[in-house]
């Protein structure tokens, strides 16, 4: 059962996340919201809360997921494995390694405007690609890097916005710092 969600229902909600990936809480919680009803579904898992059933389940959240799409595809960017679109650029450093730079935003910018600044790919990706440690990003072999970044991204709490369950944190990836977590 857990092949087929994988296959056919999450495969589709994550069609093209790179360039779609939803902001608004509500909007998380809706995506979540699916897969949150199947894991509810399996057998043995139904006094677990959803967060409890996802570790149990190692699987990801989909909001955890999608940026994970995001930084890999920052991955083929940067190896020129697709094309740059976005004009992302990149300064090489000792310390940091290989750093996107976030584009500018001018200070004219109305809020609506600023919204979709932060909310575009343009920014996100440069946001999650500076979050990776240097030696993960620092893989020259696309195999390689997925598989560092997945055990990396495994080490993060995961627990996204949920209906029901209130959070005082943001389970973005841009958001994250090892301080202010306590269990890495």
């Amino acid at each position: 059962m857990t092949t087929m969600f994988k296959s056919i229902v999450r495969s589709t909600l994550e069609y093209c996340s790179p360039l779609s990936n939803p902001n608004k809480v509500t909007d998380i919680q809706l995506i979540e919201g699916v897969q949150r009803t199947f894991t509810n579904r399996i057998g043995g898992l139904r006094h677990l809360n959803y967060w409890e059933r996802l570790a149990k389940l190692k699987l990801m959240s989909l909001q955890r997921r999608r940026e994970r799409y995001i930084i890999l595809m920052m991955w083929k960017i940067f190896h020129n494995v697709v094309p740059n679109c976005c004009n992302i650029k990149f300064s090489l450093t000792s310390r940091h390694g290989a750093v996107a730079v976030i584009p500018p935003l001018s200070r004219l910018s109305s809020l609506a405007n600023q919204t979709l600044y932060d909310r575009s790919f343009a920014v996100l990706g440069p946001k999650l690609w500076n979050q990776v440690p240097s030696t993960i990003k620092a893989f020259d072999k696309f195999d390689t890097f997925k598989t560092s970044l997945s055990k990396y991204i495994a080490l993060i709490p995961d627990k996204p916005p949920v209906v029901g369950y209130s959070c005082s944190w943001s389970n973005s990836l841009v958001d994250y710092s090892p301080t202010q977590w306590s269990d890495l």
